[in-house]
């Protein structure tokens, strides 16, 4: 059986040092690799040291007589089953997006037709800035698959995503990208273009909501409940890793939004069952949100103050609007409903009660009585009309990742795209 053939385009940055290791991980387990290192990247790795892992020849530069001789930049581009930037810098990515080849590098993923992965590495302020996240969702809406960046502290002495994902996560990326992505990357525009297998929810319109609701009761104090949007907004970042056009709606949280995701921001429940109202109609509906069941009747305009007398002020309450149940009732109710459930106790039971009473097509249902919310894992069940779904316990990354495949999997078994 042919090894599987890696063209590692290694950008500028301090992270290049774990480059090493991956080489060394891809040798070892089987897979061919070629290298090419920017002149940036020259400066934290040389290129002896990546011949000596790789066994082959690294490549340099673009305007070597002998190499283009030898292996011309096309024939680079194209001889390899997967080409991956790591680490991907926020310059190398800009180029990406614009088209831009003004080196070895540049010139030969704009001219590759095959799947391309890359693995961001940059300053946290760099990552979350728009100029960045706007080239991240044109790489992924051209087709490159890009991962997440890792959380931590950075060489720089700041702390935030931003980090090169580990040498062990790029090569499981590879295995996942060589086993899902087509042989020939598509051109854009072919009349008979039809999305990629790692972009399976391509063409698709999905609506989120996550993280709690804040409900004032006077200008200092509110209600609220402890969601952080952490699965909210993983389930968003994954449905547009995906292809979809993703609509995140989102209650009062610290989180940066998603690469190539639109994001409106709420506060109360009121706000939020309009946006969602004005945001259909979609093909999908994911209702994360953990919506507070009850706001106070009449808010007060001013800070309430203790009268020292001992007596507690009254807080009259008023029932929220049901999203999810006005949804399943809306003339533009989407192809396929998904609700939430947090619960303490009889965590199935509750779950199927919801169903039935909200009248959506799932509920994703996990016990929070032992692992609080804004934890950083989740353990769920998919509870619907078919039976009950359990999975075991994932990072809330992996959560969105599997759940977007079964989403992808049951719109198209409830409506095919024109595509398909």
């Amino acid at each position: 059986m042919t090894k599987p053939r890696i063209l590692l385009i290694i950008g500028g940055g301090i992270a290049a040092y774990k480059s090493i290791e991956l080489v060394r991980l891809l040798r070892k387990a089987g897979y061919v690799v070629r290298c090419v290192i920017t002149r940036a990247g020259e400066q934290f790795v040389t290129p002896l040291t990546l011949a000596a892992l790789s066994e082959n020849k690294v490549y340099t530069n673009l305007f070597d007589l002998k190499d283009e001789v030898e292996m011309g930049h096309i024939q680079l581009s194209r001889e390899a089953d997967l080409v991956v930037v790591a680490p991907a810098t926020a310059d190398l990515m800009a180029k990406m997006a614009a088209g831009i080849a003004d080196d070895l590098a540049t010139t030969l993923l704009l001219a590759t037709d095959k799947p391309v992965l890359a693995a961001p590495a940059m300053n946290v302020r760099m990552w979350l800035h728009p100029a960045t996240q706007r080239n991240v969702a044109t790489l992924r809406c051209d087709g490159v698959t890009v991962m997440a960046p890792d959380e931590g502290e950075m060489a720089c002495g700041e702390f935030g995503p931003g980090r090169l994902p580990e040498p062990a996560a790029i090569k499981d990326a590879i295995k996942d990208a060589l086993a899902t992505a087509p042989s020939v990357r598509p051109l854009a525009g072919q009349p008979d273009f039809a999305p990629a297998k790692h972009r399976p929810l391509y063409g698709r319109r999905i609506l989120i909501t996550a993280g709690p609701t804040h409900e004032p009761i006077d200008p200092v104090r509110y209600i609220a409940n402890r969601s952080s949007g952490k699965q909210g907004f993983a389930i968003a970042e994954a449905a547009a890793a995906a292809g979809a056009e993703v609509l995140l709606i989102a209650g009062p949280v610290p989180l940066p939004t998603p690469p190539g995701v639109i994001r409106v921001d709420v506060e109360t429940a009121v706000e939020m069952a309009e946006e969602v109202r004005q945001g259909l109609p979609v093909d999908a509906a994911i209702m994360v949100a953990a919506v507070a069941d009850w706001r106070a009747a009449d808010p007060a305009g001013q800070k309430i103050k203790k009268d020292r007398s001992g007596a507690v002020p009254p807080l009259a309450l008023a029932e929220n609007p049901d999203i999810l149940a006005g949804v399943a009732t809306s003339a533009e109710r989407p192809t396929l409903l998904i609700g939430f459930a947090a619960e303490t106790n009889d965590v199935i039971a509750h779950a199927e009660a919801k169903l039935a009473r909200k009248g959506c097509d799932w509920i994703v249902a996990n016990d929070v009585a032992a692992d609080p919310m804004g934890g950083e894992s989740n353990r769920v069940h998919i509870v619907s009309k078919d039976g009950i779904d359990s999975w075991d316990r994932l990072p809330k990354a992996a959560v969105a990742r599997k759940l977007m495949e079964k989403i992808a999997d049951e719109l198209d078994a409830r409506s095919p795209r024109q595509s398909d």
